[in-house]
């Protein structure tokens, strides 16, 4: 998610973003506005949120086009942090005589936190995982037999709904599928862009008249299966359409590690986990949890037996816990919306 402005005088005459995959970069899109103004872009600053990418891809590379247009300055507030970034989009500018800066303070962090998806895979190869989960004011996510519908208000599930069109893929383990039989797609309106859907899946128990199965000509489903699943049902699931990858691993934590490496080798950037208690308490412990986003609404459970949001083996004393490195806090319907960002990549 790129965004540049042209400015000559302390006076904008062009900008831009990268608003489609694979249509004009941000820095040509400005230099393209600013002509279209009447606007020669010669000798203008530029300001980007992340640097001029200096390859060719599905655009030619942006470092061409700041040359050829003789703009003078570069701000940008971001580094590239993939391979065939990495700097060298900044050095062949300087190289042909640009004054070239890297900006500081809240700007520059704001631009790192708007592609933290992007930074994540770049540096990893996996995902960035958010888990969403919406709770009782006592913590709970469930009551003691499992019912959860509906723990939020209408608001809180529409918002979720505009989560889910917003990401690369949505993700529960079995035992949310086999409980709530979700679809997971996001129902905004018939245009809503969908997710793929990720069900962990250990034995390949996903019943293939569930309706993650029956939907997925309306969305790609994939099922992420231990080595010792069964081969007749992942066979059953991979007929029925859904894409079946066996994560290998000796312990839970290894194969979540290969089932994110496996995500992230299809390119999806950002993974949303919607449940349940245990897949979210294997990430959590595994450390592959970047962000919380946590629905308090007002009603009391009460029961000692009722499911708490997080389900892992965690820590033994409060002092080991993990502190977000920021919070903030919303009201959306009835209910208080908690974000907290663990990881910055």
């Amino acid at each position: 998610m790129v965004g540049a402005v042209l400015v000559r005088g302390g006076e904008v005459i062009g900008e831009g973003c990268h608003a489609v995959l694979g249509e004009l970069h941000a820095e040509r899109a400005a230099i393209e506005q600013a002509r279209a103004r009447g606007e020669d872009p010669a000798d203008s600053t530029i300001y980007i949120t992340l640097e001029p990418c200096a390859h060719t891809g599905r655009q030619p590379p942006c470092t061409e086009a700041i040359l050829e247009a003789g703009i003078s300055r570069v701000v940008y507030a971001s580094e590239d942090p993939t391979e065939k970034a990495s700097g060298r989009g900044p050095g062949m500018l300087r190289d042909g005589g640009v004054e070239v800066e890297l900006a500081t303070g809240p700007e520059a962090t704001a631009a790192r936190l708007l592609n933290q998806p992007f930074r994540k895979r770049a540096r990893t190869g996996r995902p960035l995982v958010t888990y969403k989960a919406a709770m009782s004011l006592d913590g709970r996510v469930a009551s003691p037999t499992g019912d959860s519908r509906w723990i939020s208000s209408t608001e809180s599930r529409e918002l979720v709904h505009r989560w889910r069109s917003e990401c690369d893929a949505v993700a529960v383990g079995i035992g949310t599928a086999l409980a709530d039989d979700p679809l997971l797609t996001a129902r905004l309106d018939e245009d809503s862009d969908q997710p793929a859907r990720v069900v962990f899946d250990s034995h390949a128990r996903l019943p293939t008249d569930s309706a993650l199965v029956n939907s997925i000509d309306e969305a790609p489903l994939i099922v992420i299966c231990a080595p010792e699943a069964a081969s007749a049902r992942r066979d059953a699931l991979e007929r029925a359409g859904a894409e079946v990858i066996v994560a290998p691993g000796r312990t839970p934590g290894a194969r979540l590690e290969a089932a994110l490496d496996e995500l992230g080798r299809r390119e999806l950037q950002d993974l949303l986990v919607e449940g349940g208690p245990t897949l979210a308490g294997a990430l959590f412990d595994a450390g592959e949890i970047d962000e919380l986003r946590l629905f308090i609404a007002p009603v009391v459970v009460g029961a000692a037996q009722a499911r708490a949001v997080l389900e892992g083996e965690g820590v033994a004393r409060i002092a080991e816990g993990t502190h977000p490195l920021a919070t903030s806090f919303e009201q959306i319907g009835e209910d208080m919306l908690i974000r907290a960002r663990l990881r910055e990549w």
